[in-house]
Formats: C-alpha cells, sequence, structure tokens
C-alpha cells in the first residue's frame, strides 16, 4: 500500500466485507497477464486474488473517473444479470449513463443508431460479455476501466481491477467501494464520514424475492390501511327516531287505507264502437 497516499489505505473494515463479499477468490483458469493479480493457488484449483493489488487498481480506476469534468460522459457497461444492480446505482450516484443488458452493436461507432453515444469513459463489469463494447471503444480511442477475474482476457482493456466478477456480493462490493472513492475524490464525501449508502443497495436479487417483498408491503398497506379506516370514523348512532321507531304497528297507523271502496266499473262499458267503415266507392 505504500503506492497510494495514506489516506487513501483500506480500512479494516473495508478488507472484511471484501473478505465476506468473496471479492479475492477467482476463478481455477488463469490469464498469463492476470498473474501478477493472483497470490496463490488453493489446493482446490481456485486461484486467490492479492487484495492489496486490487485496492490500488480501485483506486486508480476511481482517480481516472474523478478526472472526467462531466460525468455523463462516463458510460457504465454490464451485460451480466448479476452486474446489473450495481451499475445502475454506480451509475446514479456518479451522474454516469448506464447500459446494461444487452449491448446494442454500433452504440459507440454508428452514429445513425438511435442509442448512439460518444463518452470519454467506459466502466465494464466482465470482459467477456462486455466485449463488444470494449471491442468499439477500441476503434474510437475510448479508455476502458473493466473489471477482471483471474480467467479474463486483458485485449483493449486500460486498466482492470482485479475481483471476482461472477458473484453477485463481490460485484455489488466493488462498485460500492469505487462509487464512495469516486465521491471522496470529488469532496462530495468526507473520509471521516461514512456513506450513508448501504451495500446492500448495489446487490443483485432475484425476481422472486422482489415480488414476495412487493406482496408483503402491499399486504401490509392494505391493512393498515383497513384498521386506520375502521378505527377512524367515529361511532355511527343507528338508534331509529321518529315514527318508525314505534314498529311496523305505527307505520301501518300513519299508512294511508287502501282497503276502501273498490272500483267495480265495467271497463268494457266505456269502449265507444267503432264506426263500421264504407263498403261502396261511391
Amino acid at each position: 500500500m505504500s503506492r497510494i497516499p495514506a489516506i487513501l489505505n483500506p480500512t479494516e473494515e473495508d478488507i472484511q466485507l471484501m473478505l465476506a463479499a468473496d471479492v479475492h477468490l477467482g476463478a481455477k483458469n488463469a490469464n498469463v497477464r492476470m498473474n501478477p493479480y493472483i497470490f496463490k493457488r488453493r489446493a482446490d484449483g481456485i486461484n486467490l486474488i492479492n487484495l492489496s493489488k486490487t485496492w490500488e487498481k480501485l483506486i486508480l480506476a476511481a482517480r481516472i473517473i474523478a478526472t472526467i469534468e462531466n460525468p455523463q460522459d462516463i458510460v457504465v457497461v454490464s451485460a451480466r444479470s448479476y452486474g446489473h444492480r450495481a451499475a445502475l446505482k454506480f451509475a446514479r450516484y456518479i451522474g454516469a449513463e448506464a447500459v446494461v443488458g444487452r449491448f446494442t452493436p454500433g452504440t459507440f461507432t454508428n452514429y445513425i443508431t438511435r442509442s448512439f453515444r460518444e463518452p470519454r469513459l467506459i466502466v465494464c463489469t466482465d470482459p467477456h460479455s462486455d466485449f463488444q463494447a470494449i471491442l468499439e471503444a477500441s476503434y474510437v480511442n475510448i479508455p476502458v476501466i473493466s473489471l477482471a477475474d483471474t480467467d479474463a482476457i486483458l485485449k483493449y482493456v486500460d486498466v482492470a481491477i482485479p475481483t471476482n466478477n461472477k458473484g453477485k456480493h463481490a460485484i455489488g462490493l466493488i462498485y460500492w467501494l469505487l462509487a464512495r472513492a469516486v465521491l471522496r475524490l470529488r469532496g462530495t464525501l468526507d473520509y471521516t464520514t461514512p456513506w450513508e449508502v448501504m451495500v446492500d443497495m448495489f446487490f443483485y436479487r432475484e425476481p422472486e424475492e422482489v415480488e414476495k417483498e412487493l406482496e408483503l408491503n402491499a399486504a401490509d398497506e392494505a391493512g393498515d390501511y383497513t384498521a386506520g379506516a375502521w378505527g377512524a370514523n367515529e361511532e355511527t348512532d343507528w338508534t331509529i327516531e321518529g315514527p318508525a321507531a314505534d314498529g311496523p304497528a305505527t307505520f301501518a297507523t300513519g299508512a294511508p287505507d287502501w282497503s276502501g271502496d273498490v272500483l267495480t266499473d265495467d271497463w268494457a262499458e266505456d269502449v265507444q264502437p267503432t264506426p263500421a267503415a264504407p263498403t261502396g266507392w261511391n
């Protein structure tokens, strides 16, 4: 950690978070360009990433991002589903633009398309799944920052952050740490003040879990509304007043008597006979 200022060194809590999120667990395969970032190889074949190298590259990437005057000139790309939420949150807090899901070919090269963009910097989640964006960035000389596992191909990648980019917790934590470092370098956030944004906000969530939470929230709101609606109203006085209070007998007394005179006229007597139509033509 001697290559960076002391104020930028990680705290013990940061290291514990990185270990808890399995940031140091790489893949079983290793690319030759990722060898400098590998600490050792476990007995089960898993390559362990050197967290000091991860932190150095993370701070370097944060310093590069902080130098961009207009944050909207930064595009965060994530085709991997585990990185969608983290990329969107990261772009939101630093003021960048996020492109999640399928990357439309020609976004950086074909100005006729509706999704055409001219960014000054690209941040990718995985060099494998985001290779189309990295390739187009190389055509127009756009620098690329990418998270990279031990088996990642670093072709056209300018700054690689060695980390586990296959786990949802590792991806979310790295983006959270990167966003916090950028805000601190910009002066928006103080180094001694903890960031009020929880790291859980950057973690990928299963759609089933989101649906269940929404259903529970809707049920709770419906229960609270029902209880408040019945409890807030005053008790209604259902006592019958007036003539109806004495029962049906009173109604019968005050009601008009329809059993009086009964009409006995024969309706047929009032009907006048219709004159016969003339039969002759004269």
